[in-house]
């Protein structure tokens, strides 16, 4: 079982929780009678179902192609490592997928069918990250993946479920989740650059290059803390609580821009995540706290 879990990647879960609770925590006071709270949590299951759903998919798809391998670093790779059957990978999958797909048909009776077809989209999105005849992972659109269904419709999602209306705090407060989201993955393919480009798999970082992917990195990092600026100068006062978070981003950026390779950019993921994990409670308690 616990290389199920491994397989699963953990360390990327934040990116799953984060916009689910900060698109919650928009809507606050925007509903007659208080947040619907089962549909916070079935907004939930459905974002962490298909983020497992897209690791194993990913890990599948990587595994057949022959992308994996056990000179890979970084979490384990079921198939690559030969721990767990391409077949079995691939039904953990679509396990998940269904779980996801049943919180997200509650949802969908409950709030309209524009949600079935923002669910199949990120269900194609996850699966054609690295599956099918052209992944658009190896042409370097993850991070566009990964900011839109894990930035945007996640956060926006998780405010819509609850109001049934899109709204501008929603959608600004689903840019700087988005672009930590996005520095997961990020950090993520700096990492494999060696063994991506000998495989073939053109991720953004093999394109970009080493220096200025981990440039980009930062980037991403400042960024979602400038976007705070506006949403709490316009919006939610509370949401500069978010600001707290800066010291958690201090040493992932040393460590990157310091050089860190391979396994040394290991601790880097995990702690990227929890620049998001603190960077999304705190935003999420500044908004509950002022609207």
């Amino acid at each position: 079982m616990n290389r199920w879990v491994a397989g699963a990647r953990p360390r990327t879960l934040p990116a799953a929780v984060v916009p689910v609770a900060v698109g919650t925590a928009a809507a606050v006071g925007r509903v007659d009678g208080g947040l619907i709270w089962w549909r916070a949590g079935a907004a939930l299951v459905v974002s962490v179902a298909i983020q497992v759903a897209t690791n194993y998919a990913n890990d599948y798809s990587d595994g057949v192609r022959g992308t994996d391998s056990e000179a890979r670093v970084g979490p384990m790779r079921l198939v690559g490592s030969g721990a767990a059957s391409p077949g079995a990978v691939k039904r953990a999958a679509f396990a998940a997928f269904g779980v996801a797909g049943v919180a997200g048909l509650a949802l969908t009776f409950a709030v309209g069918p524009i949600l079935l077809v923002v669910g199949a989209a990120s269900f194609a999105a996850g699966w054609f990250y690295t599956g099918g005849p052209r992944p658009y992972g190896y042409a370097g659109l993850g991070e566009v993946f990964v900011f839109v269904f894990f930035g945007l419709v996640a956060t926006v999602g998780s405010a819509y479920v609850q109001t049934e209306s899109l709204f501008g705090l929603a959608v600004g407060c689903a840019v700087p989740v988005g672009l930590l989201a996005t520095a997961l993955l990020v950090v993520n393919n700096l990492r494999d650059i060696p063994t991506d480009a000998a495989s073939g798999k053109r991720t953004l970082a093999v394109r970009m290059g080493d220096l200025r992917t981990r440039w980009f990195y930062v980037v991403l990092l400042i960024g979602a803390f400038l976007c705070v600026i506006p949403i709490a100068g316009l919006a939610a006062i509370g949401a500069a609580l978010a600001f707290i978070g800066i010291p958690f981003a201090r040493k992932p950026v040393e460590r990157v821009l310091g050089g860190a390779t391979g396994p040394a950019l290991i601790p880097v993921l995990g702690a990227t995540g929890r620049v998001q994990l603190v960077f999304g409670a705190l935003l999420t308690v500044g908004l509950a706290l002022s609207l």
